[in-house]
């Protein structure tokens, strides 16, 4: 398991935009998170949709403030913190957290994105965030993998409009560095429990549709530069001091799920204004 992200793995995340850190978290450690999330009735009710443009719905729960429970201690540990801070080069705070519930046979897809063509949207001016995309399942080519565009973060922010419910990229801008595969490779992240892949704000990144047997859940930690305070409210936090915790923490508060959490502000769908702001895909 390690402490923090190496030097190589700094300088990866730089140059692709992205990192995978396998076995991040211990066997036993996911299986905390996995337990508490598939019983977490909380979790499950607070969970919404988001249509694909596929016909498919992607479901998924998200709380802005990272809590007292499992989830928060994921969030909070020393491990995680200081690897983001490696990576923005600055004091981290938590931007919000979410579980992506793509369930066997019905998980939607997600459309080619980025993380930043929704944030800009929220008053953060540079794209200077980072999310980290912990595997509580498998993530397979079956079950709906996160697929990414290695280096496509050095193309800058790319126009967004609404796919399904969703904000998509500029559909032509990515389909030419598709056409470039030796400058912009397409990889598909498989992953094993406990895995994590941190990725840049600016990183092209999408999934498939779950046409599998098998789950495919994953919790999702984004964090901002304390220096990349937004300039505005929205229905994200802005900086606001995160309470780090040793990683010794997560298996001490064990199976605590979200009526154990305190107030994590959970995002009310009707206030997410960061797709609804853009214009809608032709033909949609």
């Amino acid at each position: 398991m390690p402490a923090i992200l190496s030097d190589d793995a700094v300088r990866e995340y730089h140059a692709s935009g992205f990192h995978v850190a396998r076995g991040f978290f211990d066997a036993e450690e996911i299986d905390l998170l996995k337990r508490s999330a598939k019983e977490d009735n909380e979790l499950d009710r607070r969970s919404f949709g988001r249509a694909d443009g596929e016909g498919g719905v992607v479901r998924l729960s998200l709380w802005n403030h990272p809590g007292d429970g499992i989830y928060g201690m994921f969030a909070r540990c020393e491990r995680m913190v200081r690897s983001c801070e490696q990576l923005l080069g600055d004091e981290v705070y938590h931007y919000h957290s979410k579980m992506i519930l793509k369930d066997a046979k019905v998980g939607g897809a997600w459309a080619w994105h980025q993380d930043y063509g929704y944030w800009y949207q929220n008053g953060v001016l540079t794209p200077n965030l980072v999310s980290v995309f912990i595997a509580v399942d498998p993530c397979t080519r079956e079950n709906g993998c996160l697929q990414v565009i290695g280096r496509s973060h050095h193309a800058g922010r790319v126009n967004h409009v609404l796919t399904g419910e969703q904000a998509g990229a500029d559909k032509e801008r990515v389909e030419e560095l598709l056409k470039r595969p030796d400058q912009y490779p397409l990889v598909y992240v498989t992953m094993e429990p406990g895995d994590a892949v941190f990725f840049h704000s600016n990183l092209l990144h999408r999934s498939d549709q779950n046409r599998s047997d098998h789950p495919r859940w994953a919790m999702i930690c984004c964090y901002n530069a304390r220096s990349n305070d937004p300039y505005k409210d929205s229905h994200h936090p802005r900086y606001t001091p995160l309470s780090v915790v040793p990683d010794g923490a997560i298996k001490q508060v064990g199976v605590k799920r979200f009526t154990d959490s305190g107030d994590v502000k959970w995002l009310d769908d009707t206030r997410d204004s960061s797709a609804k702001a853009l214009l809608k895909e032709e033909g949609s």
